[in-house]
């Protein structure tokens, strides 16, 4: 039997994105990782030590010279696969106005640049 291939609908589009981040643990542990996708509510990032999902954290993100730490939730993980890496879905809490505009710039850029990840 052939397997169904589903279109994944997103309320909000995400986009290809590189950029340093750290998560912050509750106990203040900062945990290394890299932001791969972005969207206006969340990010995919990498990290070498998984997160549980459901925590409650601080991620900070790091782009160039422009940074921003938001309030964010693990939603998901994903296994390594073997190459010690997890990757995990995070949601973003309620952000101030400054934070939601530094959010937002980097979605105006990276719609504004089309790539074979970013389509228009």
């Amino acid at each position: 039997m052939a397997e169904a291939v589903f279109a994944i609908k997103r309320g909000n589009p995400r986009y290809s994105f590189s950029a340093e981040a750290e998560a912050i643990l509750p106990n203040g542990t900062s945990i290394p990782a890299q932001v791969f996708e972005l969207s206006s509510h969340g990010c995919y990032i990498d990290a070498l030590q998984p997160l549980s999902v459901g925590l409650e954290l601080h991620l900070s993100i790091s782009n160039g010279l422009s940074s921003c730490e938001l309030p964010a939730k693990v939603i998901y993980l994903h296994s390594g696969y073997g190459f010690a890496l997890y990757g995990m879905g995070i949601a973003f809490g309620e952000m101030t106005s400054e934070q939601r505009s530094e959010i937002e710039a980097w979605l105006r850029e990276l719609s504004a640049n089309p790539s074979p990840e970013n389509p228009t």
